[in-house]
């Protein structure tokens, strides 16, 4: 007979620990404030939902970081990042809950809390670095380290995710060597130069000829279309393209951004669908913490209005800086600048569809 002891829901889940981990610091004062016990929860479930998206993660990477990729890895790598989707979509939604806490409720407990942030948490810094934020691309508050803030042990996770090949790096080096670039006798980028130059030119008409626009609207909506206009040439040049990359305005390569624009433009071949899902769900990615981070700002203005948060950052504003600036897959998005309708699309010759292998090699 077997002596093993029966697994038990408590005892697997660690619930004893889980349950007894959240200790008012008010409550040592000897006046525990009732929503304390709702920030400390909500925050520790945070934590729970990092690791996860984490654990997700590492699996997308272990894919791209392979010698080959093939269709059925990218297809699993897609139903990763739906998972840390919909996490994501949690993490947001929780935002409504802890707003069920008043301003004046926070300040019943807020004092006690300092000078702990959530800056100090070393899960979602690695996340960070683990999707290819870089150091450089990131809004410092207090003139220090993003790292500095972090127990010791925090630092080192941190530390190593940063020198370590990021999703942005891998999903480079996969572009690159996809076997969509290459049109022995059909030369497309020639053939799509001509199609987009028209569409932008068209667009250039309409905005001088606007008679809604005032000569100052007009002005600015050429600016704009120029700026379109010298992206795209960059992107069909690819000096042009290097030089702005060397200026910081660009991240990802030449060839890897030909490679995604082309998956975009022929989502519709079946052999694409996968690449196709692949980029959407990172920009799908991107635009969720970025909703995340501007919900959160708007949460902290509500709270503690202009004061500065418990970690000496400047509140509201650091984090509405943080939206609008971390983001690391926003080049695919800029794309979408130069699509053109399915119809004026060159169409491939059918040794070319033939040759749109499923298996890419390094």
């Amino acid at each position: 007979m077997s002596n093993k002891k029966l697994l038990n829901y408590a005892d697997y889940l660690k619930l004893e620990t889980i349950l007894n981990s959240q200790d008012l610091k008010s409550a040592e004062r000897g006046t525990p404030a009732h929503d304390e016990m709702l920030f400390i929860i909500i925050h520790q479930v945070y934590e729970l939902w990092f690791k996860q998206v984490l654990h997700e993660l590492d699996s997308v990477l272990d894919v791209f970081g392979q010698d080959s990729v093939d269709e059925s890895n990218v297809s699993l790598a897609v139903s990763r990042l739906d998972r840390i989707i919909e996490i994501q979509k949690v993490l947001i939604d929780q935002i409504r809950i802890l707003e069920t806490m008043t301003a004046m409720d926070f300040l019943e407990f807020r004092d006690d809390l300092f000078p702990s942030s959530g800056f100090q948490s070393a899960q979602f810094r690695v996340l960070e670095n683990k999707l290819g934020l870089q150091p450089n691309e990131r809004i410092n508050y207090g003139n220090q380290d993003y790292k500095n803030p972090l127990l010791e042990s925090g630092k080192q996770v941190v530390k190593k995710a940063e020198s370590e090949k990021s999703l942005f790096d891998l999903l480079e080096t996969w572009l690159e060597r996809t076997p969509f670039l290459s049109f022995e006798g059909f030369n497309f980028w020639e053939r799509y130069s001509d199609a987009v130059r028209s569409m932008l030119q068209k667009e250039d008409e309409t905005i001088k000829n606007n008679p809604n626009h005032s000569v100052e609207e007009i002005e600015y909506h050429l600016k704009e279309h120029d700026r379109a206009v010298d992206s795209f040439e960059a992107m069909i040049n690819p000096d042009k393209h290097n030089e702005l990359i060397e200026k910081k305005k660009k991240r990802l390569s030449h060839k890897a951004t030909q490679a995604a624009l082309l998956i975009f433009l022929y989502r519709d071949e079946p052999i694409l669908h996968s690449p196709y899902n692949l980029l959407s769900r990172l920009m799908d990615v991107d635009e969720l913490f970025t909703t995340w981070r501007q919900r959160h700002a708007l949460m902290v203005r509500r709270m503690i209005g202009a004061k500065i948060g418990t970690g000496g950052s400047s509140g509201h504003a650091y984090l509405q800086k943080t939206a609008d600036r971390h983001k690391v897959f926003g080049e695919l998005a800029d794309l979408s600048t130069f699509f053109i309708p399915r119809s004026a699309l060159p169409e491939l010759p059918k040794n070319i569809k033939r040759n749109l292998g499923y298996f890419f090699n390094r």
